[in-house]
């Protein structure tokens, strides 16, 4: 089985900022979802611990391990997707240079690419192979909205279209059978 997690949520500062492989921490509110979430991942017993090596992931990943005992592993497969020039930007910022531009992500999966960045299908193959590499048991991956989206709509066969209402809130869960 393998339970994945969205990182809590990043400082404030980063509110409805682009981030997507910029290294950004958790805002107080983050911490304290990140303490309140601990209790019940060390309690579902990973056999091992996943994250994409970015703060934001790695700091809850760590703490579980830490209280579990698990061993813990970083892998960049699991990272937020990368949104080249737009990283950093606010996303009214990109919505007035670019217009509808964005749209691309969902309507033409195979070759936009976001500031310059990785295409929906560049995401959704490097999630599919981290999760292929992840090893037996009970693997708990903590990672960003964009690869367990990508990685879930592609599992399913769900159109890119939709995969933005697969990804969970900042500490929201998914279970992924094997």
């Amino acid at each position: 089985m393998i339970l994945l997690v969205r990182h809590p949520a990043v400082a404030r500062a980063w509110a409805g900022r682009c981030y997507g492989m910029s290294d950004v921490g958790l805002s107080r509110a983050g911490a304290m979802q990140m303490h309140a979430l601990l209790p019940e991942l060390v309690a579902w017993g990973p056999t091992h611990i996943v994250h994409s090596g970015l703060r934001r992931a790695a700091v809850l990943a760590e703490a579980v391990a830490k209280a579990s005992g698990a061993p813990i592993t970083s892998d960049r497969r699991w990272r937020e997707r990368d949104f080249g020039a737009w990283e950093g930007r606010s996303w009214q910022a990109i919505y007035r240079a670019t217009g509808n531009a964005m749209d691309g992500m969902i309507d033409a999966p195979d070759s936009f690419r976001p500031g310059g960045g990785e295409t929906t299908s560049e995401l959704a193959a490097r999630a599919i192979a981290g999760c292929d590499a992840l090893p037996a048991g009970r693997v708990l991956v903590v990672s960003h909205g964009g690869a367990i989206a990508a990685l879930l709509g592609s599992r399913a066969g769900v159109p890119p279209r939709d995969w933005p209402k697969l990804v969970p809130p900042t500490g929201g869960t998914a279970r992924l059978p094997r």
